[in-house]
């Protein structure tokens, strides 16, 4: 029946300046000159596309979150800041900013040069966020997945978060994106999807996986994949830890100057989430016995 509908909407595609999609109640038609959501995915779909490929973040939950976030591009924020994903300042933004009423009065939001530039901090946002990490062990086509993990990690206060993303998925046939920038494997293998972090490529550590079987696939050594990750032979990063295929930088770029301590955090998992070597960042903030690593520590990224 899907194969029937599909054919129909290519068919009612042709005939018009329409959008049509299958979803779970049947074919949704709808103009495209007057539906500002179609404007949006014409004008973003392939920016969204090539941070998928880049980070692995599902093409389709990039544009839905686009969408919902700015209103289709008519929000404040997307017009005056470029801002196209709600994504407050925080503790290590140095850009320009914007302060807006949210879930709090005159909070303080990040302002963009470009579209281009929100939807790529959007994406590293998402894959230097530790509480983001489980996600990226998800099938980057697992669209539901990731609106549910999204709501989960807390990145909107609105319970119905995850059904908002799924629905507008469904009624544009967002996920046809991930078709087009995802490779399909058969059900239960998750492919590793590369990424960059401060322009070094890695990967995600899924489930059960080891160095060695990264090491493996790679065709690298694993003692070079261990140099290149600051760990010895007695430790396995825990699962969504990014693997880096290549020596960290000795420094960040301007838009993450600082990294603000919080509980939890190690030397080592803030080398691992901002791709700086470790000896490198405790040398740079005189981290030892006489200073050691304290929440709320304000240290240097570059």
């Amino acid at each position: 029946m899907k194969k029937l509908l599909t054919a129909v909407c290519i068919v009612v595609t042709l005939l018009g300046a329409t959008s049509c999609s299958v979803t779970r109640k049947g074919l949704s038609v709808t103009d495209s000159s007057k539906d500002p959501y179609l404007n949006y995915i014409a004008r973003y779909s392939n920016l969204a596309v090539t941070q998928m490929k880049k980070h692995g973040i599902p093409a389709s939950i990039i544009l839905a979150q686009g969408l919902l976030e700015s209103d289709a591009g008519r929000s404040t924020l997307a017009v005056r800041c470029n801002n196209h994903f709600g994504i407050k300042c925080h503790n290590d933004w140095r850009g320009r900013t914007m302060r807006h009423d949210d879930d709090a009065r005159n909070e303080c939001f990040r302002c963009y040069g470009s579209a281009e530039h929100s939807f790529r901090d959007h994406s590293l946002f998402l894959v230097n966020g530790a509480r983001y990490g489980s996600l990226f062990l998800l099938d980057p086509g697992d669209y539901e997945g990731w609106a549910k993990g999204l709501k989960a990690a807390g990145y909107a206060t609105n319970p119905y978060y995850a059904e908002k993303l799924i629905e507008l998925i469904e009624r544009y046939g967002l996920d046809r994106y991930d078709v087009r920038s995802s490779r399909r494997l058969p059900k239960g293998i998750v492919p590793h999807v590369r990424f960059e972090i401060n322009g070094v490529k890695c990967v995600r550590l899924a489930e059960g996986e080891s160095l060695r079987d990264i090491a493996r696939e790679y065709q690298m050594s694993l003692s070079l994949l261990r140099r290149f990750n600051d760990v010895n032979r007695h430790f396995t990063p825990p699962a969504g830890t990014p693997v880096y295929l290549e020596r960290k930088r000795h420094r960040t770029g301007r838009e993450n100057a600082t990294h603000t301590v919080r509980s939890g955090d190690s030397m080592w998992s803030i080398s691992q989430q901002y791709g700086v070597r470790m000896k490198t960042l405790i040398a740079r903030n005189n981290i030892g016995p006489s200073n050691p690593l304290a929440t709320g520590m304000v240290l240097k990224l570059r």
